[in-house]
């Protein structure tokens, strides 16, 4: 779903599996940017200033080639004072100035949100050494730093800096477990594997979703070349995305490269210090805070509108289907209910086999890991059950069993406002003319005395669809 004009396309499944608690987010340098904090090419062009340092031919080549672990292990390893002197400079390069503006820490506050399932539990991880997600975390959410870190199956809950965390008063030991030069990844990821077995865990028990990170950021590299040493040993794991950036004609590379990675990109056009995404992480959190209130916000403003307004830049009609298919059916009674009633235009896209295999959990269907066969299937007319016919529709060409849900029940309902539009009736017929019984005994209702305002005319048209004298037209 498009959750913002403009910005990208966030997978149902992604979305899904979040609201099933099976997502854990890993945090890098881009969600900090709003507070005014590098990533990690601009933290190690700014510990060069600050130490003084002018970088040799070989660290030169290291940073020109992203290679910013090894420049600074290089740079550790000659300078005056070594680990302790580099490292103090950086904490005091990702330490920031003010905090106070909301905007500087609104993304940190978003992922929090969205890190807290629906028992309670955070699940975060990052691996920035900045202190901006204690500035804004509860006191109860458990915090965990490297190298201690918990077995990260089901039960697990807290915040953990997989990567070290900086404390408010550094000592060198907790300066030297920071994770920050090429030594420290080989010893994190190649020796002792602590932070690789870690992640490898994590795989193997969630969905990944990493934001804030480059494709071709250090941190990524050691994390999927640890899972694919996994993959050579047999090891499966669930779907990985990741939010990248693309500039104007490059969104098709970027596309290749992180699939290359066996990463799902999330891709948003590069603007204003990446507006896309920290607007996108906002409005989700937002939305997913307020549960049921947020779809009936979604409802509210964009349903009354013909959905022949939405667009790839602006995906009205994602949001709406998004909402509509809450398995409370509350947001679809708001639809039903809505004045000015949703014009008939909605027939369209509720009626579009836009739904899959792996959109199956979201109407209460469990269904296997992997696609046995295509699944394709609408919001009008869908499963009741894995492995059965489609038995849940308004009209359809044969008798189906009745199972409705409560959704599928608002929106026949929502079709009852329109009794006196004759696309409705031509919408039907064109789809074989047999309504549902269900559907049948709802418009007979409505068109009794007291019922329904429908013109002489469409009475009689209805009355013969009822008796069965309407099919394809």
């Amino acid at each position: 779903m498009q959750l913002i004009q403009n910005g990208p396309d966030v997978p149902d499944r992604l979305m899904q599996a979040h609201e099933e608690g099976k997502v854990v987010f890993f945090c890098g340098a881009g969600i900090s940017y709003p507070a005014g904090l590098p990533g990690f090419g601009g933290l190690v062009s700014k510990l060069y200033v600050s130490l003084p340092a002018v970088p040799t031919d070989v660290e030169k080549s290291a940073i020109k080639s992203g290679q910013f672990d090894t420049a600074i292990g290089l740079l550790e390893s000659r300078i005056t004072g070594g680990r302790e002197v580099v490292r103090r400079a950086i904490a005091a390069i990702l330490t920031p100035n003010d905090l106070s503006h909301p905007r500087t820490t609104a993304t940190h506050r978003s992922l929090l949100t969205l890190s807290r399932d629906k028992n309670g539990r955070h699940r975060l991880i990052t691996t920035n050494f900045d202190r901006i997600f204690e500035a804004v975390a509860e006191d109860q959410v458990p915090r965990m730093a490297a190298p201690r870190l918990p077995v990260p199956k089901m039960r697990w809950s807290g915040l953990v800096y997989l990567h070290g965390l900086l404390t408010e008063r550094l000592t060198a030991s907790d300066l030297d477990a920071l994770v920050l030069s090429s030594g420290d990844f080989g010893l994190a990821y190649l020796t002792e594997r602590w932070a690789a077995r870690f992640v490898s865990e994590l795989f193997r028990n969630y969905v990944i979703c990493f934001v804030g990170y480059s494709i071709n950021d250090p941190v990524m590299r050691y994390m999927m070349d640890a899972l694919a040493a996994d993959r050579l040993l047999g090891e499966t794991h669930s779907e990985v995305f990741a939010f990248g950036s693309f500039s104007k004609g490059d969104e098709k590379r970027q596309e290749l490269e992180w699939a290359a990675k066996n990463v799902t990109p999330i891709l948003y056009q590069s603007h204003a210090r990446h507006f896309y995404l920290h607007k996108t992480l906002q409005t989700w959190a937002a939305q997913y805070r307020d549960g049921i209130s947020g779809n009936e916000r979604i409802i509210s403003r964009y349903a009354s509108n013909a959905p022949a307004g939405s667009t790839k830049q602006d995906d009205v009609v994602s949001r709406v289907l998004w909402a509509l298919t809450d398995p409370s059916g509350i947001p679809a009674k708001y639809f039903a209910e809505l004045d000015p009633v949703p014009p008939i235009g909605w027939l369209g896209p509720l009626g579009e086999e836009r739904f899959g295999h792996y959109d199956l959990p979201r109407f209460g269907i469990r269904a296997s890991e992997k696609e046995d066969n295509p699944v394709r299937f609408s919001l009008l007319s869908r499963y009741a059950k894995y492995d059965a016919g489609r038995s849940m529709r308004l009209v359809g060409d044969r008798r189906d069993v009745n199972i409705w849900d409560r959704v599928m029940v608002q929106i026949a309902r929502w079709t009852i406002r329109h009794l006196d539009d004759p696309r409705l009736l031509l919408w039907f017929a064109a789809r074989g003319g047999r309504l549902d019984p269900f559907l049948s005994r709802m418009i007979s209702d409505a068109l009794r005395p007291g019922g329904v305002n429908v013109s002489a005319r469409m009475r009689v048209l209805w009355s013969l669809m009822l008796a069965g004298r309407i099919r394809s037209l």
